[in-house]
């Protein structure tokens, strides 16, 4: 097998890389320096060379050390930048998700030993081949690129796959990299480090150099964690502790080999090379230093010293004992750079791998999803969230499962996860101040163990996002969003809290995925309840808008006396990790009918209850759907408020929230259609009156019926409007919007 390199034929054999093969057959040079065009050769067999730069095809700056070679590729030579060429590139990159309890980063002898030590979910992960080890999940030819806030670690596996691992704890076991020497001629082809030398086989004609070793400090560097000079390595180490990063072997220092005495020989300095990518030398550091320079930083600046795509593996720390020794001080008092992710350079298109498939997008499920898919319902994507959409039986269509579940919701009882909505804790002295500046209406007034339906707005007054906020204590809240909108306003509200309510003494704390929440709905849900708990569920004792904790069927809960379908409604929240053995305890002996998101959607559209997002498009007030009743006369501030007082916002052809009764009773609006107010459209432009926000079918009012967002259309009542589709379109009445039990008699229960 042969690849070609710059045009002549190079022979390997499997399992070689580029720069291995080059050396077997003697090519100790081939490669040039960027400014100077010295000739140079391979210099290490890792990922820290500085010399055997390549492009592969369409793939430049590739390192030879790294790339396995393959039969008939086409190897060019590089001077640390690459070419531009019309060749498509065609491998494929794709983005992989992991998550684990411990991660191990580096398979030599201390990575393995605590793989095997570790317990849970382990993934060990490994730049070259690594033989299996039990209960591991192995990542060989894989190398981390950074490490984040938050234990997130991302990798490259063979260079076609980014992975971002989720970890509880980090075990860095990233052991040393080589240090070359410094003497004048120190870059002659042929000369490389003695770890290469060996790993090459002792090449003819090389030179094997060696100064010692310098621990692979950089992901330590990254999460944050210290660096102190260790004289006996003539290297910084990792030093002090980080809660969730523990690093092991030779990254600590331990087992390095004593370094040589520094001293800077004599000779011609500007052939003394300390960064070979650069063709940065020690006349270079010595001209910095007399231009003023003595921070290691500013250093690196002048003299573009670990600048280059290898970002200084071979050089830092060089760097820093000459720069040392021109001054007279210690190494220690220098300080190092800064390690910056990612550790080698990666491509863009890497970056921008792939997510297909199971890969387009992280899928999140709640702990009930194992029943979902036993039970055959048919799922849909909210905000990353699986969720069911209904449950089909015996070959039914959408639409007809969809009108038997809201019929059970209706008339006897029925069931959903809500897990999904978002949930966040909001604790502190001035917990009830911060809500009362985000949300129209008060929460001083809400007394532990009640909840309180609330609308926020952005500050042009236009509503961002609603739910229920449950005082479960006298400085704790918790505050629920739609599903879609959970990270959105944890990430506003934090906003707020840090650039401009810093006095407030608040902590807010996503606990989504820590609760598991279970609706019961309908006439029945009462007397259904009361065989799992011993909670009195009787209105008096437990009325609408109240929070009661207790056991339901033997698990802790929070049960809050709720409704998103206008009956009667408990939502019942558990400790996640319970939250299917409460499905299944409430789904029951004698069960009970499980409603997906379009169930949901149908009960709440008969209720006149809107979805953000959906029948509001960020144009949207708290007045303009029907409910002004929600923003308080009395706040003095609130987020939006100045808003409501603008004459734009006071405006009686707003376009606002009313219901539509198509005239043919079975006729569906499409859901987006525009609405005018005759059949015969004018010439164009045709002006609009809205548009159709939500549409269904109602086995409650045995018709199809429809929410929209029209132009004064709480003074429009019994006009009737058009959606002028294909002839001969679909005519319907404006009807208020909430169009079953306008009393709102039915949440507390009615005959069944």
């Amino acid at each position: 097998m042969t690849f070609s390199f710059d045009g002549r034929p190079i022979a390997f054999e499997p399992g070689d890389t580029i720069a291995a093969a080059l050396v077997r057959v003697g090519v100790l040079d081939g490669f040039r320096s960027v400014y100077r065009g010295r000739p140079r050769g391979v210099f290490t067999a890792d990922e820290q060379e500085p010399n055997a730069l390549v492009q592969v095809g369409p793939e430049p700056m590739l390192r030879a050390t790294l790339v396995l070679a393959e039969d008939g590729m086409d190897v060019r030579s590089l001077a640390s930048k690459g070419r531009l060429v019309s060749a498509v590139d065609t491998v494929r990159r794709d983005a992989m998700y992991a998550h684990c309890d411990v991660l191990v980063i580096g398979g030599g002898q201390s990575g393995r030993r605590a793989a095997a030590e570790a317990s849970g979910r382990v993934i060990l992960l490994e730049q070259g081949a690594c033989a299996p080890l039990d209960g591991v999940r192995v990542l060989e030819r894989t190398r981390a690129l950074g490490l984040y806030e938050g234990t997130y670690v991302t990798a490259v596996e063979r260079g076609t796959r980014l992975w971002h691992i989720r970890a509880k704890r980090i075990v860095l076991a990233t052991g040393a990299l080589e240090r070359p020497p410094v003497f004048e001629g120190n870059d002659a082809p042929g000369t490389m480090l003695a770890g290469a030398f060996e790993a090459y086989g002792r090449p003819n004609g090389a030179r094997p150099v060696s100064d010692g070793f310098s621990p692979r400090v950089h992901l330590w560097s990254q999460a944050g964690g210290r660096l102190a000079w260790d004289d006996r390595i003539a290297a910084p180490a990792p030093t002090g502790e980080l809660r969730t990063v523990e690093c092991v072997g030779r990254l600590t220092g331990a087992g390095l080999p004593d370094a040589p005495a520094f001293s800077l020989p004599e000779g011609d300095e500007d052939a003394m090379f300390v960064d070979l990518e650069r063709d940065a030398t020690v006349a270079d550091i010595r001209r910095a230093i007399g231009a003023g320079l003595t921070a290691v930083e500013h250093v690196k600046r002048y003299t573009t010293i670990g600048t280059g795509s290898d970002q200084g593996k071979t050089s830092n720390v060089n760097a820093i004992r000459v720069a040392a020794e021109l001054l007279g001080v210690h190494p220690g008092k220098l300080g190092t750079t800064t390690f910056r992710p990612p550790y080698v350079p990666v491509a863009f298109s890497l970056l921008a791998g792939r997510n297909r498939g199971e890969l387009f997008d992280p899928v999140r499920v709640t702990p009930i999803h194992p029943w979902h898919v036993e039970a055959g319902a048919v799922f849909e994507n909210v905000g990353q969230w699986h969720r069911p959409r209904y449950y089909p039986q015996d070959g039914e269509t959408m639409d007809e499962a969809v009108l038997r579940e809201c019929a059970a919701a209706r008339t006897t009882v029925a069931m959903m996860d809500a897990s999904t909505l978002g949930k966040i804790d909001v604790q502190g002295p001035d917990a009830v101040e911060f809500l009362n500046r985000l949300y129209t209406n008060a929460y001083g007034s809400l007394a532990v163990g009640m909840c309180r339906y609330g609308v926020m707005c952005h500050a042009d007054g236009m509503v961002f996002d609603d739910g229920v906020v449950m005082r479960v204590g006298e400085e704790r809240f918790v505050c629920t969003t739609t599903t879609g909108n959970a990270a959105s306003v944890l990430a506003w509200m934090e906003e707020w809290l840090q650039t401009e309510w810093p006095e407030l003494r608040v902590w807010l704390t996503s606990v989504t995925e820590q609760w598991a929440t279970v609706a019961v709905v309908g006439p029945g849900a009462r007397e259904h309840l009361a065989t799992l708990t011993q909670l009195p569920l009787d209105t008096e004792s437990f009325p609408f808008m109240a929070i009661r904790e207790g056991e339901v069927a033997g698990i802790p809960a929070r049960v809050a006396r709720v409704s998103f379908s206008g009956e009667l409604a408990f939502e019942v929240n558990v400790d996640g990790r319970h939250g299917l053995a409460l499905w299944q305890a409430i789904h029951g002996a004698e069960p009970i009918t499980p409603y997906g998101t379009e169930t949901m959607h149908v009960l709440r559209a008969e209720k006149g209850y809107p979805i953000i997002g959906q029948d509001t498009d960020g144009t949207v007030t708290p007045q303009d759907l029907g409910m002004s009743w929600i923003v308080s006369k009395v706040k003095e501030e609130f987020v939006g408020k100045r808003s409501f007082a603008r004459a734009e916002t006071a405006r009686e052809d707003r376009k606002q929230l009313v219901g539509l009764l198509p005239v043919d009773p079975e006729a569906l609006l499409p859901e987006g259609a525009q609405l005018v107010a005759s059949a015969e459209l004018p010439a164009p432009p045709v002006p609009m009156l809205g548009h159709v926000t939500s549409s269904y079918r109602s086995a409650e009012l045995g018709r199809t019926f429809a929410l929209a967002l029209v132009k004064g259309g709480l003074g429009r009542m019994g006009e009737i409007v058009h959606a002028p589709l294909p002839a001969p379109g679909i005519a319907a009445e404006i009807v208020p919007s909430v169009l079953v039990d306008p009393e709102g008699a039915w949440r507390d229960g009615r005959p069944r």
